[in-house]
């Protein structure tokens, strides 16, 4: 899995976890590519920055040994959220 694709999916899921902390699938699935970031490409310390806004989800990380940042469209990275909660199935209500 190319680094960029890995982040984008680290950051769906980290935003589907943070908004649905009860989904076990969705924790497994954020550990899972922070492990794929982790090992397959050597990124540490992986957050959300809180220059973070409505336009932009700002994420900083370690990768040998040197800090960097990268941005993501904020309504891609939450699409995968708006998707599941427009999805009956996925909602207990």
């Amino acid at each position: 899995m190319k680094l960029g694709d890995a982040f984008f999916n680290w950051l769906q899921m980290h935003i589907v976890s943070e908004a649905r902390p009860e989904d076990e699938a969705a924790k497994e699935t954020l550990d899972f590519f922070a492990l794929i970031l982790r090992e397959d490409h050597g990124v540490s310390n992986l957050t959300i920055l809180p220059e973070s806004d409505d336009m932009k989800i700002w994420i900083g990380y370690e990768h040998e040994g040197e800090y960097h940042r990268h941005h993501f469209d904020r309504e891609s990275a939450e699409k995968l959220l708006d998707d599941i909660n427009s999805n009956p199935i996925y909602n207990n209500q």
